[in-house]
């Protein structure tokens, strides 16, 4: 008999942890759902763009979507257009996708990332 676990967090309640990349500024993750709570396939995390600060220029060889929850930012894509998202926002990221997420403006840019549990997921995912 299949056993059902739901996991309910407040993980958004928790410390924050700051971004230490190089390329990167005032960048700040938490990981909401993932391994701890008995994700074996997905991750997901949550991040706060402070203003003027921006992610690295970057590409994973997994596909990763993104909901924009609070404030807006500019979302750059592979060829280095510009695309301006805000609050209700969803972005599809293809496998090796370049891109990079900025905050020009004064108030915080937050978003939802989720993305496949790499560590764990099968060698045929590439």
């Amino acid at each position: 008999m299949e056993v059902f676990a739901m996991e309910i967090n407040r993980k958004i309640e928790s410390e924050d942890v700051l971004v230490e990349m190089e390329g990167a500024q005032g960048v700040i993750k938490k990981v909401l759902v993932g391994p701890e709570e008995g994700s074996d396939d997905i991750i997901m995390r949550y991040f706060k763009i402070l203003p003027k600060g921006y992610t690295i220029q970057h590409r994973h060889n997994y596909e990763h979507l993104v909901q924009i929850e609070k404030g807006r930012g500019i979302a750059i894509d592979e060829g280095g257009r510009e695309h301006h998202v805000s609050v209700g926002d969803s972005i599809f990221l293809a496998r090796n996708e370049e891109h990079q997420f900025k905050n020009p403006y004064a108030e915080p840019f937050e978003f939802i990332c989720v993305i496949p549990n790499y560590d764990k997921r099968s060698p045929s995912i590439s």
